[in-house]
């Protein structure tokens, strides 16, 4: 227990900080700005390069996980959509939001340190592999579900020409991309180079939790939706267990990369999710009290699952 301890509290202990800092300092969401600039578009595009460019192509082309991951992903999205529509009653776009609530975890801010500090660099192939294809749907359910909806008027070409430059354009799958490349022709850079990204990559982690905790900070509770009853045991218990069974059934794969999918599926909603909620305007105050809530239960719901996982209480497949 101590191991799990010495583990999760420097990685929240950093979100702590950030929360405590926006508390505290007399600053703006704007002045957030540059360091939310230096996180996704410098140090974790640098982390995810070298990963991905250090291992072997053959590893980054397994179709059955990405296909698992994400049919489990979108089962809770499905979930969360009907039961926001049917049972609850609300309109499509703010289904729309709630389910991506449900689905849509942390997996660019506190995904890759978290996964590295808990699997080593190896887990790094597995959280690219979800990152990059989920990412890439949330961006084609989203405007489509909105559009749907009558939130989005554009031309259909011009919506479908947004969404396309959403994702070939976002910094962590181009640097993905790259480092497919880099590691298909067995690319080295430079040992300068190589110095420099190391130097970025190492800064990813802590700039990007200490950017999460202002984030929450800034953005303070105002009231709690009916729909926390429901969306988060949904993504905080529901998810990682659906994705445990659906891989475990699917293939033998690495145990490592079963339980970095687990660990991916189990954190809290991201911040994307508010995102999403601000540009539509729909949701906006529920998707931010989502956030915080899940982030603050994970705490203790990662902890249980990291255990879980190291105690050996968790087997690596369900269908040996």
């Amino acid at each position: 227990m101590a191991d799990i301890v010495a583990l999760v509290l420097p990685f929240f202990g950093l979100i702590l900080i950030g929360y405590v800092s926006g508390k505290v300092a007399d600053h703006s969401a704007g002045a957030l700005g540059w360091l939310n600039f230096f996180v996704i578009y410098v140090t974790l595009p640098a982390l995810f390069f070298k990963l991905v460019s250090r291992t072997p192509i053959e590893e980054l082309t397994r179709v059955d996980f990405i296909a698992a991951a994400l049919a489990s992903t979108y089962t809770i999205f499905v979930l969360v959509f009907a039961i926001g529509r049917y049972i609850r009653g609300n309109t499509v776009a703010e289904c729309t939001v709630q389910a991506l609530a449900g689905c849509y975890g942390n997996i660019g801010y506190m995904g890759p340190g978290l996964a590295l500090l808990a699997f080593g660099e190896k887990a790094a192939v597995p959280v690219a592999l979800v990152f990059c294809f989920e990412n890439a749907a949330h961006f084609i359910a989203a405007p489509a579900l909105m559009a749907f909806a009558g939130g989005d008027r554009r031309p259909l070409l011009h919506l479908a020409l947004d969404v396309a430059r959403k994702i070939v354009t976002h910094p962590f799958i181009i640097a993905t991309l790259v480092g497919f490349v880099a590691a298909a022709f067995a690319f080295e850079p430079p040992v300068a180079l190589q110095r420099l990204i190391d130097y970025l990559a190492q800064a990813a982690a802590p700039c990007a939790l200490f950017a999460m905790g202002v984030t929450l900070a800034l953005r303070p509770l105002k009231r709690i939706p009916v729909e926390i009853g429901y969306i988060v045991p949904i993504k905080l218990v529901l998810h990682p267990i659906l994705v445990y069974v659906v891989l475990s059934f699917v293939g033998n794969f690495d145990p490592l990369w079963l339980y970095t999918a687990i660990l991916l599926a189990s954190l809290p909603t991201a911040t994307n999710v508010f995102v999403i909620g601000q540009q539509y305007g729909v949701w906006q105050e529920r998707a931010s009290a989502t956030i915080l809530i899940t982030t603050v239960i994970s705490v203790f719901s990662v902890s249980a699952l990291l255990f879980a996982i190291k105690s050996g209480v968790l087997p690596p497949d369900l269908f040996p």
